[in-house]
Order: C-alpha cells, then sequence, then structure tokens
C-alpha cells in the first residue's frame, strides 16, 4: 500500500485526533511596551534621588 503524497505546506490530518488548533493568546497586554515600565521606574528612581539630593543642598 503507497502513502497519499500531501503537497508541501500542507499538513496531513492526524488520526484519530479530536484537538482543534490552540488559539493564539492576545498581544502582550501591558507587557506589550516594557519601555514605559522601564521609564517610570527610571523616573521614580531619578524622583527619590533629587528629593534626597535637595535635602543635602538644602542643609
Amino acid at each position: 500500500m503507497t502513502d497519499v503524497l500531501h503537497p508541501p505546506g500542507e499538513t496531513p490530518p492526524a488520526e484519530g485526533s479530536t484537538a482543534e488548533a490552540h488559539p493564539e493568546r492576545a498581544d502582550g497586554g501591558m507587557w506589550e511596551h516594557p519601555y514605559f515600565w522601564l521609564a517610570l521606574i527610571v523616573i521614580g528612581c531619578l524622583m527619590i534621588a533629587a528629593f534626597f539630593v535637595v535635602r543635602i543642598v538644602d542643609l
């Protein structure tokens, strides 16, 4: 018995498979733009550092 040849790029159906393809997850959401969160962290660090610099200069 010969195997059935499928055209390139086409996947033959699996025997006995009842599962469907998994849906793709949504885009990254809040993690889609990591530079935004990095900027918030850096700005917060700079604000805290500026607070202490102002206290030192004020003495």
